[in-house]
């Protein structure tokens, strides 16, 4: 495993790549609103990240057809924006996204709900994975584990009742979208990788309601809970210096 190392220059190139992407989020979180598509979503993400002069990190990555994933309610990663997926009220939505700027990529995700009638236990979905997103940063320095990381995810939503998806891992990212190492969302305190300043690393973890087994559908990319229960995902690009993590996309 070779996990690449950045140096301060590096790290505010990716800052710089972080910040489109937030920005590009943050434009599309606007117009989620029952009655709009997922693929109304991708166009108006597209037409942001050309503004801002980046590159789409996912359109184009192993086939992957579009700038954005979206993936709505049991859906937990890689929807596909689509003409026929149009949100209603009470859906949630995880929007994923990442570019590609002077040569640095960075990656985030969100999951908004539509409209304000959402059930408590999805709004409560959505409050446990965002504070287990930030309570794993939390634990990010110099000389912390992949396994403080996991643990910090996994102990924040089994307290809640819900569970944490295995099968995908948040991973190591500069230049290219995948770097080692990767970052599971579940773990034990002090095992694995011991972290290094100028470690760049996506976590993202991704919480179901019911059980955390998913399945991929016919079309190669959608994961959805093998259950059918609802799902969340949240994601940022942190740098690891010796005092903690440096959030690159917010």
């Amino acid at each position: 495993m070779a996990i690449m190392i950045k140096t301060p220059r590096e790290i505010e190139k990716m800052r710089r790549s972080g910040a489109v992407v937030r920005e590009v989020l943050e434009h599309v979180k606007a117009l989620v609103k029952a009655g709009v598509t997922t693929l109304d979503l991708e166009r108006a993400a597209e037409s942001k990240m050309a503004a801002l002069g980046a590159t789409s990190a996912f359109k184009g990555y192993r086939g992957y057809p579009c700038v954005l994933c979206t993936s709505v309610n049991e859906q937990v990663v890689h929807g596909i924006p689509s003409s026929e997926r149009v949100l209603r009220e009470g859906d949630i939505v995880s929007i994923d996204t990442g570019v590609v700027l002077d040569g640095y990529y960075g990656d985030s995700a969100i999951t908004v709900p539509v409209g304000a009638d959402v059930a408590p236990k999805t709004k409560r979905l959505l409050d446990v994975t965002k504070a287990s997103l930030e309570t794993a940063i939390r634990v990010v320095r110099a000389g912390a584990t992949l396994g403080d990381i996991g643990a910090a995810v996994q102990e924040v939503v089994e307290a809640d009742g819900f569970s944490v998806v295995r099968e995908f891992v948040g991973h190591g990212i500069g230049t290219r979208m995948h770097e080692d190492p990767q970052v599971p969302n579940y773990g034990q305190r002090g095992v694995g990788t011991k972290l290094r300043a100028g470690m760049v690393l996506a976590i993202e973890p991704m919480v179901n309601v019911g059980k955390p087994g998913v399945q991929v559908l016919s079309d190669g990319w959608t994961a959805v809970t093998e259950d059918g229960s609802l799902s969340a995902h949240f994601e940022h690009t942190v740098a690891v210096t010796a005092e903690g993590a440096v959030i690159l996309t917010q």
